[in-house]
């Protein structure tokens, strides 16, 4: 019933200042009909009939309107009464008391009718009465008059109507609200779906997150101790990985007003509106208190101001920055009013920002293991019509490095894919599918290719499957294709073991590896091509941080060039000698070229079976882990994986106990 009455109410037509207008338009519509419609000027007739009904006696009175050169002719009664005159009897359909024309007729030239007239009127006994006037159009003219600041009023208040917002305001508009928070708000009357039960993983974080609820709810239960509410957590990690889900999350179950806004709502083209945004969304969140703000993507105002004073937009951008520590930790008080934002560059955000009582908590969301990505893969196939037998422990062991965003789009992509195929439900293949999709890119079939750059290929790829196979710590191959993919025009997939620490063999081997398609080239057509620029690229960043990064070089030392804070103070200058310059060059360019030899021995000594893969791949395009155990046989590592993946599994179970 409430439901009903509610529609009832909406159903109502509501008030609008447009009413007026129309209102008044009609008024004067009305007056210039009647004024003028409402009566008959007379009957048309010609100033040749006229002169006869003139010498006839007919006539009494005759009104030339001289400004619109019409003649208006009365009929005697006697006249009116004649066969002839009958229907010159005017119309009206309002009564009036003066008497109406009976014919009316234009004439041409004003002063050769008045003496045509004269000359017709000489003669006659009973002179008709001959009247000149000029006739007006009172409202007609008080509507010109008047209507030319009606339409600039009316432009005036479209246009402030639009500058206020009120009209749609767009890019340009909202000139007077220029000043106000842009923030949504949601509160109890806003239904927000998202709740912790739709944030997967993150364990850690969702306990934070779900604690500054609490502050919120039940307050005293902190209090009581002594302990003050957090003024603000900061969600930081990589892009993907539920920064902003965790905060969709927070609004869902807080149950208090939540006003979420991103960092780049604060930036104007016009000066000091950020800190006035700054001032009215805390004066906002203070007079719904409790409540919370979150700021997304906040590296748009928070980013480390400059030593030197500068003008222009970085200066703006400051004060905004200003503001928004001053009303986190000033000297007003934002009682029960909790700020969440989120990043992915917190390296480059303000130190005053970061310390303690403004951010008081630093949360961080990081890519998910693979225990975190298997409950990942449980949310985002909830939708899907999935095969039964799907495993998700493979799916998850098959995604490594993978975040959040990355896995609902690998389940969404082997949906079209399995939709695609007309499939009744996805399967293992449909998924393994999207994942090859989404990591190298389209398959190109019908790209035109040589039979001898083919062969390149297949040797090169062979070369990486070898090359993986032999060594301890490569990561295990998973597939290997000729099939040309995005940019590249063969690919070999790895399964890498995720570590937490590498070990300089671990790096080494799979530098090693990297560098195996490069030296089966060189093995088998003694020239090399340009098909290992990604390889290069790859071995030469790792060659860069074992050396300048991690310390692991001999030469160089235990030293390290990193920043973590990207704050350094060398500038544009490098923070070593021209000496230790070359000196790390020297390294890079030792350490790449010696993993390259010992590629190039390990395939000089298994020539036969990198020949005998080769011939396979450009047979069949595509194989997997089995094909290699026919070639090589069983993998001569995988009883130590297995021993270590052992401990391992032991070791967490103790954790866990604990």
């Amino acid at each position: 019933m409430a439901n009903d009455k509610k529609n009832i109410k909406d159903k109502k037509p509501k008030f609008s200042p447009y009413w007026i207008y129309g209102i008044l338009i009609a008024i004067f519509l009305g007056f210039q009909l009647f004024s003028n419609g409402s009566y008959s000027d007379g009957s048309a007739t010609t100033p040749a009939e006229f002169f006869k009904y003139l010498e006839a006696g007919d006539v009494e009175k005759v009104d030339i309107i001289k400004n619109t050169r019409v003649a208006k002719v009365y009929l005697t009664k006697d006249a009116e009464a004649k066969e002839i005159h009958k229907n010159s009897k005017p119309q009206t359909f309002i009564p009036t008391a003066t008497k109406l024309p009976n014919y009316k007729f234009e004439f041409g030239d004003l002063q050769n009718f008045e003496n045509k007239l004269n000359e017709a009127t000489k003669d006659l006994s009973v002179k008709p009465v001959v009247k000149f006037d000029t006739e007006t159009n009172d409202w007609g003219n008080l509507l010109m008059g008047i209507l030319p600041f009606i339409l600039l009023i009316g432009v005036w208040i479209f246009i402030m109507r639009r500058m206020s917002g009120g009209a749609g305001g767009g890019a340009g508009g909202q000139i007077f609200n220029i000043g106000k928070s842009k923030a949504k708000l949601f509160d109890q009357n806003t239904e927000v779906k998202t709740s912790f039960k739709d944030v997967a993983g993150l364990e850690g974080a969702k306990e934070e997150v779900q604690e500054i609820v609490d502050f919120l709810k039940y307050p005293e239960k902190y209090t009581t101790l002594g302990g003050k509410i957090p003024k603000g957590a900061l969600l930081v990690g990589p892009p993907g990985t539920g920064k902003t889900l965790l905060a969709k999350a927070v609004a869902g179950e807080a149950k208090v007003p939540f006003f979420s806004l991103s960092g780049s709502d604060f930036v104007e083209m016009f000066v000091g509106v950020g800190a006035s945004r700054v001032r009215d969304l805390f004066k906002q969140a203070k007079e719904k208190s409790p409540s919370i703000i979150f700021i997304d993507e906040i590296d748009a105002i928070g980013r480390a101001r400059g030593k030197n004073a500068m003008s222009g937009s970085n200066d703006e951008r400051e004060n905004t920055l200003n503001q928004l520590l001053t009303e986190m930790d000033g000297f007003g008080t934002n009682t029960n009013v909790i700020v969440i934002a989120a990043t992915n560059r917190a390296d480059i955000l303000d130190t005053a920002l970061m310390r303690a009582g403004r951010f008081d908590r630093q949360i961080f969301v990081d890519l998910p293991d693979v225990r975190e990505r298997k409950e990942i893969f449980e949310v985002h196939l909830r939708p899907l019509k999935k095969a039964k037998d799907l495993d998700l422990d493979f799916l998850s062991k098959q995604t490594p490095g993978f975040s959040g965003a990355d896995i609902a789009n690998v389940c969404n992509e082997a949906a079209l894919i399995a939709a695609r195929n007309g499939k009744k439900a996805v399967d293992k293949q449909d998924f393994l599918d999207a994942v090859d999709r989404i990591i190298g890119g389209l398959e190109k079939k019908n790209k035109i290719i040589t039979p001898s750059e083919k062969k390149a290929v297949a040797y090169h790829e062979a070369g990486h499957a070898t090359v993986s196979w032999m060594l301890e710590h490569a990561a295990p191959l998973v597939k290997v294709t000729i099939v040309p993919r995005g940019r590249s025009l063969g690919a070999a997939w790895y399964l890498p073991e995720e570590r937490l620490i590498v070990h300089p063999e671990q790096m080494l081997d799979e530098m090693c590896a990297a560098l195996g398609g490069r030296a089966a080239e060189k093995v088998i057509f003694n020239k090399i091509s340009t098909g290992a620029l990604s390889d290069l690229e790859k071995v030469t960043k790792q060659a860069r941080a074992m050396v300048t990064v991690y310390g692991l070089s001999d030469k160089v030392g235990n030293l390290t060039y990193y920043d973590s804070s990207g704050q350094n103070e060398f500038g544009f200058s490098k923070p070593y000698s021209e000496q230790t310059a070359e000196l790390i060059d020297q390294e890079i360019s030792d350490i790449i070229e010696k993993q390259y030899k010992r590629a190039i021995d390990l395939l000089e000594k298994n020539k036969d079976k990198l020949t005998e893969l080769a011939e396979v791949l450009l047979e069949k395009e595509v194989i997997f882990k089995d094909n290699l155990e026919k070639i090589f046989g069983k993998r001569a590592f995988v009883k130590e994986e297995a021993e270590e993946k052992k401990v391992n599994n032991e070791t967490l179970e103790e954790q866990s106990e604990k």
